[in-house]
């Protein structure tokens, strides 16, 4: 057996483990804070980065980035939320806005 073969991976694995459980404590914390638990979806965002949006049960909602797909599902699952294919129709209308959001919106519609 030459030491190519008996080498492990164990550090990058390793490292993504240590990112997914120090996001998954973000998302549970969310999560406990809105009503004990969270819907969500995982998606890509440019090339090397993915967002966790999530829904607690109260309506409100957060995000988290994380260094890969990967990463996110796994903080994900490790913070026991409950993950969507997308977002539209059931966690879409799951979401409640206030004032701010309805601001913003309005703003940047208007351009400023």
């Amino acid at each position: 057996m030459s030491s190519a073969e008996t080498a492990t991976p164990a550090a990058p694995d390793a490292r993504a483990e240590r990112r997914a459980k120090r996001i998954a404590k973000n998302l549970s914390s969310f999560a406990e804070q809105h009503g004990g638990s969270a819907d969500g979806v995982v998606e890509y965002i440019g090339g090397v980065a993915t967002r966790i949006v999530v829904v607690g049960a109260d309506g409100a909602w957060g995000d988290q980035v994380a260094p890969s797909y990967a990463v996110g599902r796994r903080a994900a699952e490790l913070a026991g939320i409950t993950l969507h294919d997308d977002f539209e129709g059931e966690l879409a209308l799951k979401v409640k806005t206030g004032p701010y959001e309805w601001k913003r919106m309005a703003g940047i519609q208007i351009g400023g």
